[in-house]
């Protein structure tokens, strides 16, 4: 089930891209932590935030050793134990006390932190998807199996948004288009699936480009969106132009490491959580921001990789699934620094500050490791 022997056949690119990541995600946290916002020059690197992440990249590293050594042909069986765990999961949390006015986390007290199970349920959806879509290999294009499919998407996709959490949400969408796509799903299924997200994207990029106003919307959705949602697809928030400003303020090399001072008055919302992209490219300038995007589409090509060598397609599913949860985070975040997306909570994974995140996407690359140190097995 679980063996040392295939850790050295996992491909090392991809620890060295995770761990520069990384890297960049804490150079970023000791520079935007509270603790630094008066006196810079008495701060030491390893200020507490820092301290409380590396704690979640040593438990992080540990999930993802541990699902890299495990045979994810093993996840067959336990598939609907885990889709039915993160169900339960997310039904649960509208039986405790809301945090920040929302239902996302449990309280963890003795623990001393939080946890957000809808991280989590974005793996179980890939696990349980796979294994579906595999066992209806035969009859994929049949409209069972498209309800079948739908069906395991949809249910935590409802409990997510009633949270409310529309960003993670949404991240199941393109997701599962692209495990459809492998899994033999009809191509005129699939087509009529795009139609939403390619109106929303539309409609998206219409607003943001000035090309549509925003308040004439209004009429049309107020009565789909809450009020607070239909503020998001408002591109002139202070969200929005703070993150654009601080990334303008880098310039091509940026102010330097603990030298940007438009977030010391605190313009910058969140600048080690959501907002972690704008505040590196403030302080590292667009030749540091290149960097990052270039690391991140390694990343994600390793990932594609390890879907390819797969050798059987419960194995390829999964892994092209995480590709697509990595790709679409990356996107989802880049896009709402600058001005492209609403700003909707989607962090930068592997970089922004947070436990749950951490933990949820080093196991899921973990379990990619695991399919593609076993692509010689037969």
């Amino acid at each position: 089930m679980w063996t040392v022997r295939y850790l050295p056949r996992i491909d090392f690119r991809l620890v060295g891209i995770m761990l520069l990541l990384q890297a960049c995600g804490l150079l970023t946290i000791s520079a935007f932590s509270q603790e630094f916002l008066f006196e810079p020059e008495e701060a030491t690197f390893f200020l507490p935030a820092v301290k409380s992440q590396l704690q979640w990249l040593a438990f992080g590293w540990g999930c993802f050793f541990f699902a890299a050594g495990f045979d994810y042909a093993k996840l067959r069986e336990w598939a609907w134990a885990i889709y039915a765990i993160s169900i339960i999961a997310l039904i649960g949390l509208f039986f405790t006390d809301p945090i920040a006015r929302v239902q996302r986390w449990y309280r963890l007290p003795f623990f001393g932190f939080s946890l957000q199970p809808s991280e989590v349920a974005k793996l179980a959806v890939v696990v349980a998807l796979s294994w579906f879509l595999e066992r209806r290999a035969g009859v994929a294009e049949s409209f069972s199996t498209v309800v079948g499919a739908g069906t395991i998407v949809l249910i935590p996709f409802f409990l997510i948004v009633k949270q409310p959490d529309l960003g993670t949400a949404t991240v199941l969408y393109p997701m599962a288009l692209v495990m459809f796509y492998f899994g033999g799903i009809s191509k005129n299924i699939l087509r009529v699936l795009c139609i939403p997200g390619a109106v929303i994207l539309l409609l998206i990029c219409l607003t943001f480009s000035g090309l549509v106003s925003h308040d004439s919307l209004r009429p049309y959705l107020s009565g789909v969106l809450k009020e607070y949602q239909f503020e998001r697809l408002n591109p002139d928030t202070h969200h929005q132009h703070a993150s654009q400003t601080a990334i303008a303020i880098g310039g091509p090399f940026g102010t330097g490491w603990r030298q940007g001072e438009f977030w010391r008055g605190g313009s910058l919302p969140a600048p080690y959580t959501d907002s972690i992209f704008a505040a590196f490219g403030e302080e590292f300038g667009m030749v540091g921001l290149c960097a990052v995007l270039a690391m991140y589409y390694a990343l994600i090509a390793c990932t594609f990789q390890a879907a390819a060598a797969a050798k059987d397609p419960f194995g390829r599913l999964i892994a092209a699934g995480i590709a697509v949860y990595v790709a679409v985070h990356v996107l989802v975040n880049v896009g709402m620094m600058t001005g492209c997306f609403p700003i909707t909570g989607v962090p930068l994974v592997l970089m922004s500050y947070g436990g749950s995140s951490m933990a949820a996407t080093m196991a899921a690359l973990g379990i990619t490791q695991s399919v593609y140190s076993r692509r010689f097995m037969f």
